[in-house]
């Protein structure tokens, strides 16, 4: 079976950055660690540290830079958030709950892609999303899954209270569609790709028709980006000199998406497929721009209203708006005076303007 993509969200225990944050913990460092898990979008953090492109922009700027995979995404994101590293690869939900909800403020770096048909719901024997009334739906509870699920039922003027959620693993997803009683499931790819492939399963709703809601990122802590601007210079540079490779059907860029598939647990054809339902932002342009956007900040309402709701917006949270999110028009949705996540493209637009 594929490696499983462990993208849960659970409760757990700088140069240009218009960031004036406080840095009593961070100073100038020579030596950092990033982790990223196993997910399309981020296989080239791998590949990155094992061909030695990391090792290159690291070593242009004087430091030294680690990038270590983590087979479990939440333990990556708990690992980062007790500060036993810099950056971690989240999506910007988990972003939200863990670390920005613990407090710790946390900057997206590079905003590598979003969702665009990589997560989605499936239905056995039936055809229509609004068939799902009255089932019983298995996904990874308070997951990226979990907000699909209600973004959709949104749609058809249903709501959680119209089903059954039941929580399950999705390293057991596979196996549970196979039983007679699963009836419905909400996953990710690869599982997606494979449960779809059943004769009787039909996929009625995905990521596409919430388009740039689930974002993937590569999120650093926000005082050791202020204090150590050439951690950030050296990631971002690193990361877009590999996305213009694997962009191209290059020998050079075939051979950087077989090595990432390969590490995935699919071949390239699989692992193309997948990259074809996320939209990658290869260029920091293009990176600089979605970050930009004026639907960036209504997204993340939407997602802080989900978290609250599912009472996973820190511990204690009195409202949605309980964690400030600022972004780059300098605006603030939530508690201007507790701003823990920050959307700043200033090192994407670095490196759009060949700054780097």
């Amino acid at each position: 079976m594929l490696k499983s993509i462990a993208k849960a969200s659970l409760l757990a225990a700088a140069l240009a950055l218009p960031l004036s944050v406080p840095s009593a913990q961070a100073e100038e460092m020579k030596d950092f660690k990033v982790c990223w898990s196993i997910y399309v979008g981020w296989m080239p953090w791998g590949y990155l540290q094992d061909s030695g492109i990391m090792k290159k922009w690291a070593d242009k700027y004087g430091i030294d830079v680690e990038i270590v995979q983590i087979n479990d995404y939440v333990e990556s994101i708990n690992q980062y958030t007790a500060g036993e590293y810099d950056g971690c690869s989240m999506t910007n939900m988990d972003a939200l709950s863990i670390p920005a909800g613990g407090g710790v403020d946390t900057t997206a770096l590079i905003v590598g892609d979003y969702s665009n048909g990589n997560d989605g719901i499936i239905l056995k024997d039936k055809t229509d999303l609004a068939d799902i009334k009255g089932q019983s739906v298995n996904l990874v509870e308070l997951s990226v899954s979990h907000y699909l699920l209600a973004r959709a039922l949104d749609t058809v003027g249903l709501s959680e209270k119209d089903l059954t959620v039941v929580n399950t693993s999705d390293a057991d997803m596979i196996a549970a569609y196979a039983t007679p009683d699963v009836t419905s499931v909400v996953t990710w790819n690869p599982l997606l790709s494979e449960i779809e492939a059943q004769p009787n399963a039909t996929k009625v709703f995905d990521s596409a028709g919430i388009p740039g809601e689930i974002i993937d990122v590569m999120m650093v802590n926000t005082g050791t980006l202020a204090d150590n601007p050439d951690f950030g210079k050296a990631l971002v540079g690193a990361w877009y000199e590999l996305m213009a490779v694997i962009s191209s059907d290059s020998d050079a860029g075939i051979e950087a998406r077989t090595a990432m598939a390969e590490a995935s647990g699919t071949d390239l054809a699989g692992y193309d497929a997948q990259l074809a339902t996320t939209k990658m932002f290869y260029t920091p342009a293009d990176a600089a721009e979605f970050t930009k956007s004026a639907e960036l900040p209504e997204t993340m309402k939407f997602v802080a209203e989900f978290l609250f709701d599912k009472g996973i917006l820190g511990e204690g949270a009195p409202s949605p708006e309980f964690v400030g999110v600022s972004f780059a028009d300098g605006s603030v949705y939530g508690d201007q005076n507790n701003v823990k996540l920050r959307f700043d493209p200033a090192f994407m637009q670095m490196a759009a303007d060949g700054g780097l």
